[in-house]
């Protein structure tokens, strides 16, 4: 299965530690994603819709109420990168 560029940039983010916060409204909608790196740094914002789409290709996934993080599934997608060996 393809993926785009943005996809990739944030499956490559989440393989090396990062992960993806979420703030909702109190119906449950989605406001805003918010992706961290493993250094702590702030990712630019991440629209609803990308975040969507990983979810339903099953790429990511949350336990426990946590942050979302890469799944296995999510792992094949990514293609290899130099600086993710």
């Amino acid at each position: 299965m393809d993926i785009s560029k943005d996809e990739q940039r944030v499956l490559h983010v989440l393989a090396q530690g990062g992960r993806l916060m979420v703030v909702k409204t109190p119906a449950g909608r989605i406001l805003e994603v918010e992706g961290i790196t493993r250094d702590g740094w702030r990712m630019p914002a991440i629209r609803p819709r990308l975040f969507r789409k990983l979810k339903s290709k099953k790429a990511i996934a949350s336990k426990s109420g946590g942050p979302y993080r890469i799944t296995r599934r999510g792992l094949e997608l990514v293609r290899a990168q130099p600086d993710n060996r």
